[in-house]
């Protein structure tokens, strides 16, 4: 039996320094791992090491990969060679307004479990909405300036009002704890009421009317989740919770 290693073979050349392990360099390392490389790991270990290296090949960015004496690249590089689609940091997506939503069924399912032993139960339907809302403020709380701004494009009582777009993310969320707590409903039911109805027509008047292609302020300022179906709906949702919760605590016994 051979002792030759018929393993293809990469070399990479990446920043690992004291105060600085270049995180692209370890996923670049990885890559190549998983399509079956064994790398030869060079660590550029000083910031002098990386400039003469960058000046010898003509480079302005580590790490960089070779694959038979062929320079390939840097991560996002490695990737397009291996055949895989290189992340697109303004490409319209679904994905995060349903990672929350995915989230808060979770929580909402774990919540109900807890309290009742069951997830079998009216109130689980309820710790879902409200948790996804509880999410959606967070995601808009962390930079309520920038949100504020997205949140101009469309939304009708903000162009009329503009501290309204500042206003919203407190009241979204203060209405979904209060909902997860069952208290103080009567305060809590016309908020997400209030926001759910005006945020309904807001966005069916910017998509299905004006036929807008706009990005929405859901999941805060800097998101790229597109003005359409899922936003129409989260706030369709928030109204049937601002008509149901009173229903159900004063009319059918709380």
């Amino acid at each position: 039996m051979s002792g030759t290693s018929t393993a293809k073979q990469a070399e990479l050349h990446r920043m690992v320094m004291d105060k600085h392990v270049c995180p692209y360099g370890l996923k670049s390392k990885h890559l190549l791992n998983k399509h079956g490389f064994e790398v030869d790991d060079h660590w550029l270990t000083t910031r002098e090491e990386t400039d003469a290296f960058k000046e010898k090949h003509g480079v302005s960015t580590t790490p960089q990969a070779f694959i038979g004496g062929e320079r390939i690249g840097g991560y996002d590089e490695l990737r397009e060679y291996f055949g895989e689609s290189r992340p697109d940091k303004q490409e319209t997506s679904y994905r995060p307004v349903l990672a929350i939503f995915a989230t808060a069924l979770l929580i909402g399912l774990a919540i109900s479990w807890m309290a009742f032993g069951t997830v079998l139960t009216v109130r689980m339907p309820e710790l879902f909405v409200a948790t996804a809302m509880c999410l959606l403020g967070l995601q808009k709380l962390q930079d309520v300036e920038s949100f504020s701004t997205m949140f101009l494009n469309y939304d009708l009582l903000a162009r009329r009002w503009v501290p309204y777009g500042y206003l919203y993310p407190f009241g979204e969320t203060l209405a979904g704890v209060l909902m997860i707590a069952g208290a103080l409903i009567w305060l809590a039911a016309p908020i997400a009421l209030f926001i759910g109805t005006v945020g309904a027509i807001s966005v069916f008047r910017a998509v299905y009317v004006e036929k807008r292609e706009l990005k929405c302020a859901c999941v805060g300022g800097n998101s790229n989740v597109p003005l359409g179906f899922v936003s129409l709906t989260e706030n369709l949702i928030m109204m049937l919770m601002g008509l149901w919760m009173p229903i159900r605590m004063y009319l059918l016994g709380g």
